[in-house]
């Protein structure tokens, strides 16, 4: 491990923060490459000490020269791309939305290529987005999922073209401490309601697949490190659950929310696809149960708020 240096594009992101989480935890160097400097998700689930271990970096995942001297000058030998503009942000700054998405994963590309002789692994997030609500490949209803399509095809040519191979994951509905963005967060944000003692309303019915965000970075890691002959993508898997089955789940780590969490009963217009038997080929995955996770959800929420290390409003806005 200690031969190790991870660079995590959107580490101050959500699944950014567990897989620095885990990478510290585990004594890897990890170097963090964002444009924000705001560490709330990272505070909320690591200590000062381990936060001490983590290399910042502050920088435009659109600046070439500036990201590639981060992987050259720190030996970088495995990146985890994660910096991304999701569905509301791409919706409300396509132009932005495009050159976060699109420009920034040709940069990462293209600088792995450059330190071909160094680096052993790549793994991006890619998406659910991929799909259409039904399931069918490659007929996305965001731009987001148009962008998503579009990386994994930059990365299939360079595979093709410059022997740069890496892993491409499909995250579908993440949940867990940190995921206060994107339009599947809410119930997320009823868990922290639930810790935090206030009402909620989910904005959404139906089924969707969740993965638990803790979960969700150690495969990101076991990807980036499992030295892949091609670039390949690969659905993720995850529990298959309704928002009512949701909702029971708080109920059961929270029982005083009996009448103040309800739901909008509109499904969203996403994929229930979670074809995971081909990664099981490569990563073996493991996702905790519904119950399991949304359990450990709360009570990290309720020790985070008695510690003061999560600004509840800040994070059910």
């Amino acid at each position: 491990m200690s031969e190790q240096r991870f660079l995590v594009t959107g580490a101050l992101g959500c699944i950014g923060a567990w897989v620095v989480k885990r990478l510290v935890d585990e004594a890897t160097p990890v170097w963090t490459y964002d444009l924000g400097t705001s560490n709330h998700r990272l505070r909320l689930i690591m200590d000062d000490e381990a936060m001490a271990q983590v290399n910042f970096v502050q920088g435009d995942i659109t600046d070439f020269d500036a990201f590639d001297r981060v992987v050259a000058d720190n030996g970088i030998t495995h990146i985890v791309h994660l910096a991304a503009f999701q569905v509301p942000f791409v919706r409300a700054e396509p132009v932005l939305g495009a050159r976060v998405n699109l420009v920034g994963m040709s940069v990462v590309l293209e600088s792995a290529r450059r330190h071909l002789d160094q680096l052993r692994g790549l793994a991006y997030a890619s998406s659910i987005a991929v799909y259409d609500h039904a399931g069918a490949a490659f007929f996305p209803a965001t731009l987001y999922g148009v962008h998503k399509i579009a990386n994994e095809g930059m990365a299939r040519i360079y595979s093709q073209d410059y022997g740069l191979h890496s892993i491409g994951l499909r995250p579908h509905t993440v949940y867990g401490p940190g995921r206060d963005q994107g339009m599947t967060s809410s119930p997320t944000k009823a868990m922290l309601a639930a810790a935090a003692g206030l009402p909620y309303h989910i904005t959404f019915g139906g089924t969707i697949v969740l993965q638990h965000v803790d979960d969700m970075a150690k495969v990101f890691i076991d990807a980036a490190r499992s030295r892949p002959g091609d670039a390949s993508v690969y659905d993720v898997g995850g529990s298959v659950a309704s928002v009512e089955a949701i909702m029971d789940a708080i109920l059961q780590a929270a029982p005083d929310m009996a009448s103040r969490l309800d739901h909008d009963p509109t499904p969203l217009p996403v994929s229930t696809t979670a074809h995971a038997e081909a990664i099981e080929a490569v990563i073996k995955t493991q996702w905790r149960p519904l119950a399991d996770g949304v359990r450990d959800t709360v009570e990290q929420f309720r020790a985070a708020i008695a510690a003061g290390r999560i600004d509840v409003e800040r994070a059910m806005a």
